[in-house]
């Protein structure tokens, strides 16, 4: 990689860093061709993206960003995963590491906030963004079929009522 290659790449990965909500980086440990295409497969699939970086353009990308926390992270064999969602790549990064030992999750960061391997475990067992926006639309939704009920009710109990004294008359 020539030098005009290299500062693209550390381009590339400061634009991303400026843009995501969330950096996961983990420690491949031989994972298999198989392996590493599943997991970039689940990965995609939540939005996020996963990206094999050399640790010393890494680091030089991560300066004047949020993620300079994470340097000390950029160690060995790692890679990066990272999403605008604060959820998606931290969770599928985790429930791919709970199907092999091939992969070790090394740390991360949310913003500023550096987190260690159980913050980012903790941070996976989080609702995503369109959980939380589900939740929230259940819940705007429910008074509304509760008035709706409501204002049907009375008139049913009516309604049974004369069909009780309908039949006790005939």
């Amino acid at each position: 990689m020539d030098r005009s290659q290299k500062a693209d790449s550390v381009a590339q990965l400061n634009a991303v860093f400026n843009k995501v909500g969330v950096v996961v980086i983990t420690r491949n440990l031989g994972m298999t061709v198989a392996q590493s295409t599943a997991l970039r497969g689940k990965i995609r699939d939540a939005g996020a993206t996963y990206k094999v970086a050399k640790n010393s353009l890494a680091k030089l990308a991560i300066v004047d960003t949020d993620y300079a926390g994470i340097d000390d992270f950029l160690t060995g064999p790692t890679a990066i995963a990272t999403s605008v969602d604060p959820v998606a790549a931290a969770k599928a990064v985790v429930d791919f590491a709970k199907t092999t030992d091939k992969i070790e999750i090394v740390g991360g960061a949310m913003g500023s906030q550096v987190l260690d391997a159980t913050g980012v475990k903790a941070l996976a067992s989080m609702p995503s963004l369109d959980e939380l926006r589900a939740k929230l639309i259940g819940l705007v939704q429910a008074p509304a079929t509760k008035i709706a009920q409501l204002q049907t009710a009375p008139a049913a109990k009516l309604a049974r009522v004369f069909a009780a004294y309908a039949d006790k008359a005939a």
